[in-house]
């Protein structure tokens, strides 16, 4: 098992609900093949540079450990989410 950190920044314009599902999903797909270590929600904050035409994002960081395969499988669900505009996952073993 291996460490590493997933930051994703939603929609502004997504209801709380659909927001808190769309992290059970995530959290969900690690957990068939590794482990949540922590979620960190940041909440609404400024957009370095406006993304479709938004200024503003949901952050949340979530700390996970899992398999090499993992990674590559949350990332092309995240990739196909309508409602996720930015993601990135960090191998924090790699140093």
């Amino acid at each position: 098992m291996r460490n590493y950190e997933l930051m994703l920044v939603i929609r502004p314009t997504v209801e709380e609900e659909i927001r808190d599902a769309q992290l059970e999903t995530v959290k969900e797909i690690i957990a068939t093949d590794g482990e949540v270590v922590e979620v960190d929600i940041w909440g609404m904050r400024r957009l370095a540079y406006e993304i479709e035409k938004h200024k503003e994002g949901f952050y949340v960081v979530i700390q996970f450990k899992a398999g090499v395969e993992l990674p590559k499988e949350l990332d092309r669900r995240l990739k196909i989410s309508d409602n996720v505009i930015r993601h990135i996952i960090i191998n924090k073993d790699e140093k």
